[in-house]
């Protein structure tokens, strides 16, 4: 063969091959399973091709129920992602060491030990990955498919197919690191099932609790992990036992759909007349009623709370049309779950709410949305959203019993754009503007369970205009159960702090009677 026939016969078979790949890709192009899931796989880059296995497989099965319950996962995947962490050392080279390879947390401890003395200057290094990058086809197919087995159990029957894909089928309990946890779930709590049998859902979720209890430390207010990881995955939930009320919530989640419960993560965003927040579940009873409850508790089933929320979130699966994110730029969204599109407000369901309408006191041009906080832990905390209309804002479903402050995101930095509105128990609000004018002397007493005075230490008091304003200071002597402070500005929102305080105290108003309402 010469030279020259055969740059001719490599010439043809190159064109050959691109021929046939373009073809292939037409194909591919050609293959459509709707608007919404083709834009994830275009996001999806170069994992798409997994994606694209587990559609395939459930297309080929000729399942239309599984095929839809796929469709449904993948469909809603983009917005999902994983928070971890991994060791780096002084150079930031990766360090490897995964503690699920050990046969128990204080194994991997143990070594971990040596793996430090071996590295300088190790650190943790943040990291998020969305799911659509990472997620494999056969990962997708077994959730599918083990949760598909479940749902045929008794307690499971009942469940529509929209109800089963949002709260028996998903493979994630909210940002933990993605694990297979399916087989060994089924496997560990199987007695769930042996227990379930003839009996009431609430008896089952008291067994469950008392099982709980047993092996896993709540360590809420006794420690917190020291890594940047918000949340366990379902394998180190089994691994380390330990961990706070959102990793018992979690660990709710996987346990029960493991079983063929249906089972939602739900949370206080924040305490409004208190600090820090809360993350319990609720499921579905035996006349499929919403059934709520917390494994950590004592009482495990309850109705209501002692003490009011700020706002009460349901964590979805799928993708929700009226949230914040949906049409606001993320930097003017306070940081937390008003950035994600996977939840509902359910605070009616558990408390007595009201809309409140706040005047907007400081303008800013182009804000669409304002924001409602609450003081948890002294400091303002933003929990819900409004539209701003004109120079006001109304923010739906508001708990009473509580105070909010109006307040802009602007590229991440809360500003208050407005005074506070209390809401009473009687569902009647009232907007705080301190009357400077009108000023007057307050008395301050000692009450149980809010405010004990201790001889020698100091006690500040503040009123809220814009900021927090000293309206004077006072020292309590021996015996001391009262405190007068002078020219107190009327109608003002007021907070009394000690010098030891531990951010625990509580804002409150004094009315013309004397009479005080602690927010």
């Amino acid at each position: 063969m010469t030279k020259a026939v055969a740059t001719k016969y490599k010439w043809l078979f190159g064109l050959l091959v691109l021929t046939v790949i373009q073809q292939a890709a037409v194909c591919q192009q050609a293959i459509s399973y709707g608007k919404e899931i083709d834009k994830v796989l275009v996001k999806a880059g170069r994992n798409r091709s997994e994606l694209e296995k587990a559609l395939y497989y459930f297309n080929k099965k000729q399942d239309p129920l599984q095929f839809k319950a796929v469709c449904f996962l993948i469909g809603n995947m983009d917005i999902h992602y994983s928070s971890s962490y991994y060791w780096a050392d002084s150079l930031n080279n990766k360090v490897a060491f995964n503690e699920l390879n050990y046969s128990d947390f204080a194994t991997a401890l143990q070594d971990f030990d040596r793996i430090k003395k071996l590295h300088r200057g190790l650190h943790p290094v943040s990291v998020r990955y969305r799911d659509i990058d990472s997620i494999k086809a056969v990962f997708i197919i077994d959730n599918v498919e083990r949760a598909f087995e479940v749902w045929k159990r008794p307690w499971a029957r009942t469940l529509s197919f929209e109800e089963f894909c949002e709260y028996l089928l998903p493979y994630r309990a909210s940002i933990e690191p993605l694990q297979d946890w399916r087989k060994t779930y089924q496997q560990r709590f199987n007695w769930v099932q042996d227990s379930a049998k003839g009996k009431q859902v609430q008896e089952t979720l008291t067994c469950l609790a008392n099982n709980i209890k047993k092996w896993f430390t709540n360590t809420y207010e006794m420690e917190s992990r020291k890594e940047p990881l918000p949340r366990l995955g379902p394998m180190q939930l089994l691994m380390r036992k330990k961990g706070p009320c959102e990793d018992i919530a979690d660990l709710t989640v996987f346990t029960l759909r493991s079983q063929g419960f249906p089972v939602t993560n739900d949370m206080v965003t924040y305490w409004a007349t208190s600090s820090g927040s809360h993350f319990f579940n609720s499921t579905l009873d035996n006349e499929h009623k919403q059934l709520r409850f917390d494994v950590s508790s004592s009482s495990v089933r309850f109705t209501t709370f002692t003490r009011e929320p700020a706002k009460v979130i349901r964590v979805t699966y799928a993708k929700q049309r009226d949230v914040v994110a949906g049409f606001e730029a993320v930097d003017n969204i306070p940081d937390g779950f008003m950035r994600t599109y996977n939840y509902k407000d359910v605070t009616p369901e558990y408390w007595p709410t009201i809309a409140i309408t706040c005047q907007l006191q400081q303008a800013a041009p182009n804000r669409k949305v304002a924001f409602a906080a609450v003081l948890n832990a002294l400091e303002w905390r933003p929990t819900w959203w409004g539209k701003v209309t004109g120079n006001t804002v109304q923010f739906s479903d508001m708990c009473t019993g509580a105070v909010y402050l109006p307040m802009y995101c602007i590229q991440g930095k809360n500003v208050p754009c407005g005074y506070p509105v209390a809401v009473n128990k009687s569902k009647q609000s009232l907007t705080l503007k301190p009357d400077l004018q009108r000023v007057r002397d307050i008395v301050i007493k000692e009450q149980d369970n809010y405010l004990f005075y201790r001889a020698g230490k100091k006690y500040k008091l503040f009123y809220w205009d814009n900021k927090w304003k000293l309206a004077g200071m006072q020292t309590a002597q021996e015996g001391t159960h009262e405190m007068t402070f002078t020219k107190v500005p009327r109608n003002a929102l007021l907070l009394l702090v000690p010098e030891y305080t531990q951010r625990k105290e509580r804002p409150f108003t004094i009315n013309d009677a004397g009479e005080r309402a602690w927010w």
